[in-house]
């Protein structure tokens, strides 16, 4: 799902690409161009029991995610909204995307937990500089539970607004994040890397 009011290229990325982190992610989406993906080596839904998940290959789709699911427990993954995230997640594209994979070019990458952050600026470091075209990472350590992704939702939510607005990203973007630390109370990690 491609959306064109933004003039950024922008990406979100989560350790799996799954859960409350994807909440932002579609809530950001409303207004903005933003490809999602996952860094983490395989997708990671909720099972039974916090300590038995579902987890699944990049190269498996939502479809076969969904229908696995329901065929292991369609009342738990429908009662919990695995299912009907799915359902929603296949109508954007077919699996979800790991960042490691994809070699498009962003001028803005959002992450919600400080591990995914540092796997991001580390796959970019270790590619080779091409056009050396910057790229600013930033990060907002969310809570992967409802309410804190519902409030991390809205804020970045706001920080892409207001982000959209600068006239000079490169060099309004450190002032607008100092801002939002005061505003919010959270720290945000930031670094620009280069393509």
């Amino acid at each position: 799902m491609v959306l064109s009011k933004s003039k950024h290229r922008t990406c979100a990325c989560c350790k799996s690409r799954m859960p409350e982190s994807t909440k932002e992610i579609s809530k950001i989406k409303r207004g903005f161009s933003v490809r999602s993906f996952g860094t983490g080596t395989h997708v990671k839904l909720p099972g039974p029991a916090p300590d038995k998940p579902n987890v699944y290959d990049f190269k498996t789709t939502y479809d076969q995610m969904y229908n696995d699911l329901l065929r292991k427990d369609k009342e738990l993954y429908t009662q919990n909204g695995i299912l009907h995230m799915l359902d929603r997640n296949k109508r954007i594209k077919p699996r979800p995307e790991r960042f490691q994979n994809c070699k498009d070019v962003f001028d803005l990458i959002l992450t919600c937990e400080e591990r995914v952050y540092d796997q991001v600026v580390e796959d970019l470091n270790s590619r080779e500089q091409e056009t050396c075209q910057p790229v600013h990472v930033i990060n907002v350590d969310i809570q992967d539970n409802h309410e804190e992704a519902t409030l991390g939702a809205f804020l970045i939510c706001e920080l892409c607004q207001c982000i959209q607005h600068t006239e000079d990203m490169e060099n309004e973007i450190d002032e607008l994040l100092q801002e939002f630390e005061e505003k919010s109370g959270r720290t945000f990690l930031h670094t620009v890397c280069f393509y």
